[in-house]
């Protein structure tokens, strides 16, 4: 599923791991250590790094290490366990709420109102009747956008003025779509870190509007993080998620970049999944995510064996 759009993320991964094995047979810590630069290298995180490594020098104490392919599976094993935050395997939508309410969250550039649009498209290709809320109300040009992907995508919008506050966006959002018996709203939000509290104040104000409304919004609250800024975006991560509850993430620009290792440390310190990714620039470029494939197309068979 992910071998063309990981092409950069794979080759960068892969030949950084097999040069850090260099064709020894037994795992000394000059191998460990070079797998751990190798890790760190495409942008796992020290962290999460650090936790690798050391289930595998457990791992290798334990099975006794023979050879290259084994030491590959190892390491496939420990990464997709970190991978697995979400056991319960929720589904990317719930359409069992109605209107489904989304409010997404992530800095300017990062490709939200982009990932918006395309996630308006995708379930209006699936007969789902879609608003969405242009409550980023900070940028002209977030509406703007917001707006020709509406177009495109063949969705409802409900936007104000630049200016306007964003939480009354969100209410007259949710609002319609109960009106219009929407099964899915999609509320755009501030495209800034500012002032940590500032961003808390408003997207609690936005949550308690809309509650007005549909007493159990928002369901989902979902992260947009560009996965080309590598570490950059862990640190996006982790700022968004002390000013709201983050339930899932969609990593954008993964198919341009070399750093997609970064998905593994991000949902592992996170401990949030990603449940969305966009390889392309076209409207259908926008995949659910599904950990399982992103692992195996790291450690492709044929070049394992």
């Amino acid at each position: 599923m992910y071998n063309e759009e990981l092409q950069k993320t794979k080759r960068g991964f892969f030949d950084r791991i097999t040069r850090a094995i260099g064709g020894k047979s037994t795992v000394s810590d000059e191998v460990l250590d070079n797998i751990e630069e190798a890790l760190v290298a495409s942008d796992m995180g020290v962290d999460t790094t650090l936790k690798i490594v050391d289930a595998l020098q457990d791992r290798v104490e334990k099975d006794k290490y023979m050879n290259f392919e084994e030491l590959m599976y190892m390491l496939r094993d420990e990464i997709a366990s970190l991978m697995d935050v979400d056991a319960d395997a929720k589904p990317a939508f719930d359409f069992s709420k109605k209107p489904y309410v989304m409010m997404v969250v992530g800095v300017n550039g990062v490709g939200k109102t982009t990932t918006i649009g395309k996630l308006a498209a995708m379930l209006q290709k699936q007969g789902k009747k879609v608003i969405v809320g242009a409550a980023d109300t900070f940028r002209a040009a977030a509406v703007d956008q917001l707006t020709v992907w509406a177009e495109r995508a063949g969705v409802d919008i409900v936007k104000q003025q630049m200016g306007s506050d964003p939480a009354s966006v969100a209410y007259d959002s949710v609002a319609s779509a109960v009106a219009k018996n929407a099964d899915v709203v999609i509320i755009d939000t501030a495209g800034r870190l500012h002032n940590r509290i500032d961003l808390m104040n408003e997207l609690t104000k936005i949550r308690n509007v809309m509650r007005k409304v549909v007493p159990d919004a928002p369901h989902e609250v979902l992260l947009v993080l560009d996965a080309s800024t590598g570490q950059n975006a862990y640190q996006q991560a982790k700022q968004f998620a002390a000013a709201t509850d983050i339930t899932a993430m969609a990593l954008t620009k993964l198919d341009g970049s070399a750093r997609g290792g970064v998905v593994v440390g991000i949902v592992d310190q996170m401990k949030v999944p990603v449940k969305f990714v966009g390889v392309g620039e076209g409207v259908e470029d926008l995949k659910i995510f599904d950990k399982k494939e992103f692992v195996n197309s790291l450690f492709d068979e044929s070049d394992i064996k």
